[in-house]
């Protein structure tokens, strides 16, 4: 029997996940299929049921239901627990899900296979929402001098306590020079959803790290380019979190170079 796993969101047809694992599926000769699914944004729970009685094995979770996944998982990873979401979910053999989160794994191992130091490093993190926590927690991990900086600095305050990590707060307002100072900058701030963008220092060839891609990343990674910043996009984080999905399900760390190479060739594309 064809075993059944799938990523879920809302929205969600937009996902590249489809493509990275049903590669890998194939790659590795699995009796298995992996779908893009439709759950609305208030459904998360009537969803998870439809897809137990589909005998779903396994599920990556995007958003706006990654909380959702943690609160209705049986157990949790210390990852997504101290992240307080989840983007994978491993069905349990005693029934119900174990919540996991390769959101932080993924995004440190895209920062080492770009040669990226961030131990000492002064890092300025843009932005405190959901997409932040998990960049956090591995930058402290990592043993960055943290900045945050965001539009409400309570909003930064609360991830900091819940995450308990160290880091200044700082208003977006004051964005500029924290940039300045810093020896990473690593954005999460949703600008390129609406076109918008920061102004930027001039980056004296320091890394600028935008974790979104394709469209949504093009003008913020396009001004810290001609700002004399070294850019990264979000692609490589995408698929090194999916390969450390991929491999808690299947128990094989799949090959990201050549799915890195394919999600390329497709974001490029549709630019």
């Amino acid at each position: 029997m064809t075993k059944l796993y799938g990523v879920v969101g809302d929205p969600i047809s937009h996902s590249l996940s489809p493509v990275i694992h049903n590669a890998w599926i194939r790659e590795h000769g699995i009796d298995a299929s992996y779908e893009a699914m439709h759950i609305p944004k208030g459904a998360f729970a009537e969803g998870l049921e439809t897809l137990e009685d589909r005998k779903a094995l396994g599920l990556n979770v995007t958003s706006p239901h990654k909380e959702d996944a943690i609160e209705l998982a049986e157990g949790t990873s210390d990852v997504a627990r101290r992240i307080g979401a989840a983007n994978t979910l491993i069905r349990l053999k005693t029934g119900g899900w174990l919540a996991e989160n390769t959101d932080a794994p993924g995004f440190t191992e895209a920062l080492n296979r770009a040669s990226i130091e961030i131990a000492g490093q002064n890092v300025c993190l843009l932005g405190a929402g959901g997409a932040a926590r998990a960049v956090a927690l591995a930058l402290s991990d990592m043993r960055a001098t943290l900045t945050i900086c965001n539009r409400t600095e309570s909003r930064a305050e609360e991830l900091v306590k819940h995450l308990n990590i160290e880091a200044d707060i700082r208003s977006l307002d004051h964005a500029d020079a924290e940039m300045a100072k810093a020896d990473v900058v690593v954005n999460t701030l949703s600008l390129g959803q609406t076109g918008q963008s920061l102004d930027l220092p001039q980056g004296k060839m320091r890394t600028f790290y935008d974790i979104s891609y394709g469209k949504p990343a093009k003008a913020m990674l396009g001004k810290a380019e001609d700002s004399g910043w070294k850019t990264l996009d979000g692609l490589s984080m995408l698929v090194a979190q999916a390969a450390f999905s991929f491999e808690m399900w299947f128990g094989i760390l799949p090959d990201m170079d050549s799915s890195l190479a394919r999600c390329r060739k497709l974001v490029e594309a549709t630019e």
